[in-house]
């Protein structure tokens, strides 16, 4: 193995992980604002009121853009799976 096929495979490897991170960061991010701001509002301070937004965020995330994120996965899979004989040498 090379050091630009080791790279490649790293930068591979970071891009998927931030593709398939970002919706679920993004939808926890916007909410936990959105909730912090109506706290802020009035002045309720519920440490659950904070959480359960958040699950359900997360699990709406899930629901629509599951397909999605499996399929980065799997094709970031099968192209390191193909690797293996090239990068493995003779």
């Amino acid at each position: 193995m090379t050091q630009q096929t080791a790279v490649e495979l790293a930068m591979r490897a970071l891009t998927t992980a931030l593709e398939v991170s970002g919706p679920f960061l993004l939808a926890g991010l916007v909410v936990g604002v959105l909730v912090s701001i109506f706290q802020a509002i009035t002045s309720i301070q519920e440490p659950t009121l904070s959480f359960v937004p958040k699950i359900l965020a997360v699990g709406a995330v899930v629901a629509v853009a599951g397909p999605w994120i499996m399929s980065q996965l799997v094709a970031y899979t099968h192209e390191v799976l193909l690797r293996i004989p090239s990068v493995a040498g003779p």
